[in-house]
């Protein structure tokens, strides 16, 4: 679910002058406290992504002066998405951030299951009310036959004689530098430390199968187009009888034929004729929370705002709406009649400058409309 952000550099606890080290250094600390794998904290996962989104945004130069220069919303119009942290375990963290291994060799099987994604289209209206939505996804899940293990009902998974168990295999390598230690991961059992002697038939040895679950989604009024939705445990089962990895769902907000969004306002037009600009008129405008009456007084011009405060999106896991802003278009007749033209001739022959006292150019009202 969305919410509101930290500041980056208050995340990793670093100034906004830090170097690159610096913030490597900090983000590398929190991640050996926060990792899940590492830590029983029950927030550790979430300040994990957390410290890692901010770690992908500091840690290269053109979003880190995209960030400061605008903060979260500059990134967010600047098309930034944050990335998946989905590591097997700190061995598989810092080899992917920092090209080492924590523990000096390569990562075991992971005990977590992957994330799934997930996406849904929704009306600009719905976004407004919010609403529940069914979803069916597909995620694997343990095996019911073998429990998860891989292994057929009556036997247990056996350590691999390849690696004894550990998953990795080592090498001494001697120069005239001194010795190296080349650790890779084990080929019999990909990692896993064990093998099956005889592998579940319904799984075939992956202690996973696959099934479609049924979900209720509530997207909250005010969701943004491009938002996800996080269900925690609701992804894909971890291998050996791992926890379930998390589900998200990536929201796409139909653009609405009638209405503009502009952040929590809204943004529409309403057409005007010559007649009705000039002598003033009661007109039927639709905004999100239906038809309203308003009036315009004569002399409107092509290119005026009205406000309607209040009538705009909901503010996003917050108070109060934004507004609607109505920008006015004037419609000027095509086909006119002979007694028409005859009518609107003698007005011009009567006309006088007094009769359009500047009020402003066009195109600033649009900007205003806009800001």
């Amino acid at each position: 679910m969305a919410t509101l952000r930290r500041d980056y550099y208050e995340v990793l606890g670093v100034s906004r002058g830090a170097s690159n080290k610096e913030i490597k250094s900090a983000f590398r600390a929190l991640a050996r406290e926060l990792h899940p794998d590492v830590s029983d904290q029950p927030d550790a996962e979430e300040r994990f992504r957390e410290a890692a989104e901010a770690y992908e945004v500091l840690s290269k130069p053109e979003t880190r002066d995209l960030y400061n220069r605008f903060g979260h919303e500059g990134l967010r119009t600047g098309g930034f998405r944050p990335g998946q942290f989905d590591f097997a375990n700190v061995a598989d963290l810092f080899s992917a951030f920092f090209g080492d291994e924590l523990f000096g060799g390569t990562a075991r099987r992971s005990g977590r299951g992957a994330d799934v994604l997930s996406e849904v289209t929704i009306e600009l209206e719905e976004a407004a009310r919010g609403l529940s939505k069914s979803l069916s996804v597909p995620v694997s899940v343990a095996c019911k036959t073998c429990g998860g293990n891989g292994a057929a009902p009556g036997t247990e998974p056996e350590p691999c004689p390849g690696c004894g168990g550990d998953g990795r295999l080592q090498s001494v390598s001697t120069s005239v530098f001194g010795q190296f230690v080349r650790t890779q991961t084990c080929p019999e059992c990909a990692g896993s430390g064990r093998v099956l002697a005889t592998p579940c038939e319904d799984c075939h040895g992956g202690g996973q199968t696959m099934e479609s679950r049924a979900l209720d989604v509530q997207i909250p009024p005010g969701i943004h187009d491009g938002q996800r939705i996080r269900l925690s445990g609701e992804g894909n089962a971890g291998p050996g009888g791992g926890r379930a990895g998390d589900l998200y769902v990536l929201v796409h907000v139909r653009p609405h034929e009638t209405f503009v969004r502009d952040g929590n306002d809204i943004v529409s037009g309403i057409d005007l004729t010559m007649t009705e600009a000039a002598l003033g008129a009661r007109l039927v405008v639709p905004t999100l929370d239906g038809d309203v009456e308003l009036d315009f007084e004569p002399g409107t011009q092509a290119g005026d705002t009205r406000l309607l405060r209040g009538r705009g999106m909901p503010v996003l896991q917050g108070f109060g709406r934004g507004d609607h802003r109505l920008l006015v278009n004037l419609k000027v007749p095509r086909n006119l009649t002979d007694e028409q033209r005859a009518l609107l001739e003698d007005f011009a022959r009567s006309e006088h400058e007094s009769n359009y006292k500047a009020d402003g150019g066009f195109f600033e009202k649009l900007r205003a409309a806009f800001r």
